[in-house]
């Protein structure tokens, strides 16, 4: 009642905002597993299991040979990192609270607020666990070299970034059809264990092959990434600003559907009579 109402400036807001995706994004973390240490580690555990069945299947193919001159496992491993990050982002963002959930209930809180630190808490995780696995490798086994850091790192956020935007496109059109989304999302996810090319190296693809991949933006940031990770690869069938604009779009769509979602959402959508 006698309370003054203070009224806040944009820069304000914007680091409200801010700090409550902070503190969004630590729950997030923890809530995937009590432990950090642990979760970390069954992070890093997937990793390493994907990479050991891509070493063991590419020698039992004999597929080896067609590898980039380098460090084969690191040609191994960039493809799997870029694959893991892409992946992890997409069901982080497609398992966000909705409209109706009893977080919202909370003024601070918001879809957006949601999305984000999902899609932040899925990415500080993934980058942990790559940073810690190119290290043991680095130390315990083989050192490396990466021709352009600042490069590579780059494809790293625009695995992730194409993976926050196809994520919010699932999750603006989840509420109207979960089960059919889920479906559509499980479909691409296992699709892109082919279809992200990280099994193959673009250059030595023929072009009939290559017309079944070069949709995907995971396809061109692997291939773009193997270009910085190694100084004797030089990417010819692949485009950095492809998976830009896909990203760009797919955001676009994802929040505009998500505003659309919001002005219509119920929380009796899911009864049944």
């Amino acid at each position: 009642m006698f309370r003054s109402a203070t009224r806040k400036t944009r820069r304000a807001s914007a680091f409200a905002m801010l700090e409550v995706i902070f503190h969004a994004s630590v729950r997030n973390v923890r809530k995937t597993n009590g432990n950090a240490v642990v979760g970390l580690l069954l992070s890093i555990f997937q990793t390493v299991l994907l990479v050991a069945v891509f070493y063991f299947m590419f020698q039992f193919l004999g597929m080896r040979r067609v590898a980039v001159r380098g460090d084969y496992m690191l040609y191994l491993m960039s493809g799997v990192f870029l694959f893991m990050v892409h992946t992890k982002a997409i069901g982080a963002v497609l398992r966000t609270d909705g409209p109706t959930s009893p977080m919202m209930k909370h003024a601070p809180m918001n879809t957006i607020v949601s999305i984000a630190s999902s899609a932040l808490s899925s990415l500080y995780t993934q980058v942990l666990s790559v940073a810690v696995v190119l290290y043991l490798y680095h130390v315990l086994f083989t050192p490396i070299t990466i021709d352009e850091p600042v490069g590579a790192a780059g494809m790293v956020l625009l695995s992730w970034a194409s993976g926050v935007g196809i994520g919010m496109v699932f999750l603006a059109a989840k509420p109207w059809n979960p089960e059919a989304i889920n479906v559509a999302s499980s479909i691409y996810l296992r699709m892109n264990m082919i279809a992200s090319g990280k099994m193959f190296l673009a250059n030595a693809m023929p072009m009939y092959i290559l017309n079944l991949f070069d949709w995907n933006p995971l396809f061109h940031t692997i291939d773009q990434g193997r270009g910085f990770l190694f100084l004797n690869y030089f990417p010819h069938y692949s485009s950095v600003l492809y998976p830009v604009w896909f990203t760009l779009v797919c955001v676009v769509i994802g929040l505009m559907g998500e505003f659309y979602t919001n002005r219509r959402a119920s929380i009796s959508w899911g009864a049944r009579a």
